[in-house]
């Protein structure tokens, strides 16, 4: 049990750095967010360093200067138990205020339970949390229609031009490629902060969380998929080389880390849910930088970062993505709404005369597949259009579709 002068203490820290702390790079995501709750909780879900808890304090900043602000991921919460919200009720009451921001109250269990008795009891709720599965079973059972989701990552392109007052050209988009959207990390580009943090995700959200003791083959895995980013992979062919003794196994631990946002596996496109699930997925992860920080394939393929930069702006407005392969022609990504394709997209470096007929041909057939007439090209840094048996391809840099 924790004491009433503890959790006293632990707010008066917190709100006193809240008032002197500088509240950094306005989020894109924070003209989106409700700024008016009632009867359902805010809920920022997102990985590990990437400024969840610096846009819960623009967004009180913003309008909720007289919110009760808690972060639960500090060492004197550590044995905080259910039974202890009975004494933050006292504390809450005292105060007087109805605007409750919880920080990463997901590592009390049980939490879900005490949100929803203040929902009922009239409060306001924001929360932030590390992992998805605050967008799972702890929000499918207890707070089913009570919550409004979003979700915050890294940097985008156009964070990071502003957060370096840069202007968006080929040699900021190549930086950005490089460096990533960490915050911590584009301000001090020292590479042991995405060390660390893909320790403490791999061991305390993954390895601690789920019971996991064969850390190494974990480690192992992680490496592997981020030196192979964009690319197809199968959980039976990794068995063998990576020396992880089951596929299950294998893909238990691919659920872990999308669960903790690390890496994303983009399915087939197919009609069918079966041939998604059997098919081989595509590699992307949260953020490009750890690629040159933590892969061990020393000739990078900047191509295939490209690809992964794309993915994650498409990602960060709620996109459905497949990748599209019929008869070994392929597309990098479609773009649906409810299993109907609007928009496909190839991502090529740099076209040339050894690439340019390939990665037509495979625009070219997916949009006979899907019976769209247009589809784009993205480039490093080129612009062109192409037209061909009444479709149209337009050919556009990079830093232009997502300045």
């Amino acid at each position: 049990m924790i004491k009433q002068s503890d959790i006293l203490a632990v707010v008066d820290l917190q709100n006193q750095r809240l008032e002197e702390k500088e509240v950094g790079l306005e989020r894109d995501l924070l003209s989106i967010l409700p700024m008016n709750l009632f009867n359902h909780a805010l809920i920022i879900s997102g990985i590990r360093r990437c400024g969840k808890s610096t846009l819960l304090k623009q967004f009180i900043k913003k309008g909720h200067h007289d919110a009760f602000f808690l972060n639960f991921d500090t060492p004197k919460f550590y044995n905080f138990e259910l039974g202890d919200f009975e004494i933050l009720d006292l504390i809450i009451t005292e105060s007087g205020k109805k605007f409750l921001f919880f920080d990463e109250i997901q590592v009390v269990d049980g939490w879900e339970l005490y949100v929803r008795q203040k929902l009922d009891e009239g409060f306001r709720i924001a929360i932030t949390g590390l992992n998805a599965s605050l967008l799972s079973k702890e929000l499918g059972t207890k707070l089913t229609g009570r919550h409004i989701t979003k979700e915050l990552f890294p940097f985008s392109f156009s964070e990071f031009l502003r957060y370096k007052s840069l202007a968006p050209n080929v040699e900021t988009f190549l930086q950005y490629l490089k460096i990533g959207g960490f915050p911590e990390y584009v301000k001090t580009a020292n590479p042991d902060i995405l060390d660390t943090l893909l320790d403490d995700i791999l061991y305390r959200d993954i390895a601690v969380r789920h019971n996991i003791r064969d850390v190494k083959s974990l480690k192992r895995l992680i490496t592997f998929l981020i030196s192979n980013v964009g690319n197809l992979v199968t959980a039976t062919k990794l068995t063998q080389p990576l020396g992880i003794k089951t596929s299950a196994t294998i893909l238990d631990y691919f659920s872990y880390f999308e669960q903790s946002y690390l890496l994303y596996l983009m399915p087939k496109f197919s009609y069918s849910y079966r041939a998604q699930i059997v098919n081989p997925r595509k590699i992307y992860l949260i953020d490009t930088g750890l690629v040159d920080v933590v892969s061990v394939t020393f000739n990078q393929d900047m191509g295939r970062k490209m690809e992964n930069v794309i993915f994650l702006e498409l990602r960060r407005q709620n996109k459905e993505l497949y990748y599209y392969n019929e008869n070994g022609i392929e597309c990098d990504f479609v773009v649906c709404k409810n299993n109907v394709a609007e928009q496909l997209i190839q991502v090529c470096y740099e076209l040339n005369p050894e690439n340019s007929a390939r990665e037509e041909r495979g625009l070219m057939d997916a949009m006979d597949f899907f019976k769209l007439n247009k589809g784009t090209i993205v480039t490093l840094n080129q612009q062109d259009v192409i037209l061909h048996q009444g479709k149209r391809i337009d050919v556009v840099p990079a830093y232009v579709l997502f300045k």
